[in-house]
């Protein structure tokens, strides 16, 4: 057994110091915005029963039964319940889901992905030790919690070459709460959430598979390659990343089948309909680095497995899970060494690009500065390193099985006999409980002073609508009287159109009685070529046309009298005037 590490007493930290500690971290208020929230809801992630949105704090407190994730885990594959691979390796790795960061979240998407689609086998845990190996994410005088651990591809593997984005731009503003939840095959979800636990680099970090792991997966690291290298069927990073977004399941939540089983639209661990294309295309270019130049695949060139591709007969699909410890932390969970031999494993300070996925480490960095940690993984008894399959109990994450047998506390020497005593366990069940009924008090406090302002507005509303009412009331006389007076002048108008055809009628009656006259008169009678639908134009008409006959007449008179009247008084001045003429 490796010796263990240095471990010192710890107190208790002050409030100053957890503020400090928060600023160090990276942790500031959380800002959400509209297009965060309609991605979520495109996504079938945005579950208003599972999520809650934090407050105004700048570092995260979750209510109990809640833990801490961000926007980009989520669109990465993040779902609860958790999958039991990525509970096994947090748990094996001893880091809390806050310290990766969203490309070490989307390497464990691919590597399920790969097993369950195209190797028709469940996530194994010797093939990942293959695999991968993790590394801390700071550099010299810089501390990272949040995202402080990033997942490296090993320089000696030839894996599939994913070029990631070297910076994933403000996701440490974007956290949100998620309830925890736990599915039939485990029996507790994701571990508490805890701003105060450091990141300290461990022999599990640098696990390496066992001879007989090696034997069982030497066929599975043949298939990759042959997938990777097969002429015209090459399968590619960015193809296994447009596959899961496409069948709409998440990688990294506990399903009730595999995906070597989806049955398509119809399956029941599918999250939401199927994505624009757009809304697709834009998400795998800003998981990876290509540009809008580079065309997203529409389809895999490898077939993968599914209800209507199914797997080969005879078929093995063998089960090898992260194992989790008994009886205390083993080794595995050990730390490797104090912050001064870890650095003097690191590069010097660079304030260069991170170094994007090639065949080789895939290193990962928000701030593109890293310390690489660039030296071959040290060879480990695997006795060491790999502990025991055991029952999935959780156990206490501080307890540490020292040389001389003792269990020990991380933050004391206390003896473990004090531990059984049932007043003590009493009391530690009671500093929890008043530790979550704190926390939950404060929550209510806020909820509570909301609900107050709430009220309060609700108030003002409800006197402003009241007064509006009063006044609506009041002018409801002024309604009802110009409505009558409405009515008045609609009767007094219709009055006096009834009026206006009644002497229009009479009229009527009059002209067409002098027409008469006159045509029995003159001997004449006129007809119009076009009537129109007036009586009274019509009539007028008719009386016109008689009236230029009676002038016609009358000046055929007068211009035959004027002849006729040099004759019979030829010494008289001839009249101007018809009547003195007569």
């Amino acid at each position: 057994m490796a010796p263990r590490s240095k471990q010192c007493t710890k107190r208790a930290p002050s409030t100053e110091e957890l503020a400090e500690k928060a600023k160090i971290s990276g942790w500031e208020r959380s800002k959400l915005s509209t297009q965060d929230n309609k991605m979520l809801k495109k996504m079938g992630l945005l579950n208003k029963g599972v999520m809650k949105m934090p407050g105004d704090e700048s570092s995260p407190h979750p209510p109990i039964g809640f833990r801490v994730t961000f926007v980009d885990f989520l669109i990465r594959g993040i779902s609860v319940p958790l999958h039991e691979f990525l509970r096994g390796l947090l748990f094996i790795y001893r880091i809390q889901l806050h310290q990766l960061n969203p490309n070490s979240l989307l390497h464990i998407s691919i590597f399920i992905t790969l097993c369950e689609c195209f190797l028709g086998i469940h996530p194994h845990w010797g093939l990942w030790k293959r695999i991968f190996y993790l590394r801390r994410n700071n550099l010299k005088n810089v501390i990272y919690n949040v995202g402080g651990v990033c997942i490296c591809v090993r320089p000696e593997v030839r894996y599939f070459d994913v070029k990631f984005t070297d910076s994933v731009q403000g996701w440490r503003r974007k956290w949100l709460y998620i309830k925890d939840e736990s599915s039939d095959a485990q029996e507790y979800g994701l571990a508490p959430f805890d701003a105060a636990e450091d990141i300290q680099r461990r022999k599990s970090w640098d696990a390496e598979a066992s001879a007989e792991e090696k034997a069982a997966t030497d066929a599975l690291i043949a298939r990759i390659q042959e997938l990777q290298n097969t002429d015209g069927a090459q399968l590619s990073g960015v193809q296994i990343i447009a596959h899961f977004l496409r069948i709409r399941v998440q990688p990294l939540q506990a399903r009730k089948r595999p995906r070597w089983m989806y049955s398509g639209a119809e399956d029941t661990d599918r999250v939401s309909e199927d994505l624009p294309l757009k809304d697709l295309e834009k998400l795998v270019r800003h998981f990876t680095s290509l540009s809008k130049n580079h065309q997203v695949p529409s389809s895999c060139h490898v077939e993968p497995f599914s209800g209507s591709h199914a797997l080969p007969e005879n078929h093995q699909s063998p089960t090898s899970l992260p194992p989790l410890p008994e009886g205390g932390e083993v080794d595995e969970r050990a730390v490797v060494t104090d912050d001064s031999a870890d650095e003097e494993e690191e590069e010097p300070e660079s304030h260069g690009p991170a170094p994007t996925s090639t065949s080789n480490t895939l290193v990962l960095s928000e701030d593109r500065r890293v310390a690489s940690e660039a030296s071959p993984p040290p060879q480990v008894d695997p006795e060491a390193s790999t502990p025991v399959p055991s029952p999935r109990a959780p156990k206490p994450k501080n307890a540490k099985t020292g040389a001389a047998g003792k269990q020990e506390l991380a933050t004391g020497n206390m003896p473990a006999p004090i531990l059984d005593d049932p007043l003590m366990k009493e009391l530690v069940n009671l500093g929890s409980l008043f530790t979550g009924f704190h926390d939950e008090a404060a929550t209510l406090r806020e909820a509570l002073r909301c609900a107050k302002e709430r009220t309060a507005d609700q108030e003002a509303k409800l006197k402003a609508s009241e007064e509006a009412r009063k006044r609506a009331e009041k002018d409801a006389a002024g309604v009802e009287d110009l409505r009558q007076r409405l009515q008045a002048a609609e009767d007094a108008l219709s009055d006096k159109e009834a009026k206006q055809v009644e002497r229009e009628n009479d009229i009527v009656t009059r002209l067409e009685t002098q027409s008469r006259r006159f045509s029995r008169k003159m001997g004449e009678q006129y007809t119009l070529s076009k009537e129109s639908d007036d009586r009274l134009l019509d009539t007028l008409d008719i009386l016109e046309l008689n009236c230029d006959l009676a002038r016609k007449c009358i000046t055929s008179v007068w211009t035959a009298l004027k002849r006729v009247f040099p004759h019979f008084f030829p010494k008289d001045t001839q009249p101007e005037i018809f009547a003195q003429l007569a």
